[in-house]
């Protein structure tokens, strides 16, 4: 059974691009938001397993939408891995405080890159809060 998916991302070409990239194997691109409010509707509506957040939103906050997806505000509730194109330093903290499972650059996104941050649940406890 594929992993369902969420994009967000306030550029739509990226946002098709990464759809190509991430829709194979495992990985199920179910929906595509550029807004907050139109995330906040398509987790609530789709259900994802995870959801992954641009850090930058255009005037919006990511971060705060990351925080809002995991809290299950709103009855939109998603794993939350956060992208951004950049590593910069102040990420680092600004992602801990998220509570957002996995952070990384939209350089190193790919189905493998998604699925690996998930946790397993193959049974073996040792994999029970992997990515976590």
């Amino acid at each position: 059974m594929a992993v369902r998916c969420v994009i967000v991302d306030d550029n739509r070409d990226f946002l098709e691009a990464a759809r190509s990239l991430l829709h194979r194997g495992d990985l199920e691109v179910v929906g595509l938001a550029a807004t907050t409010a139109e995330a906040v509707d398509l987790v609530a509506s789709l259900q994802p397993a995870v959801t992954l957040v641009d850090v930058h939103l255009g005037n919006e906050s990511g971060l705060a939408l990351a925080r809002r997806l995991i809290a299950g505000t709103d009855g939109a509730h998603s794993t939350v891995i956060l992208i951004s194109t950049y590593a910069e330093g102040d990420l680092a903290e600004l992602f801990d405080e998220s509570g957002a499972l996995a952070f990384l650059t939209k350089s190193q996104l790919s189905a493998e890159a998604v699925l690996d941050a998930l946790p397993r649940d193959d049974g073996d406890p040792l994999n029970a809060n992997r990515g976590r």
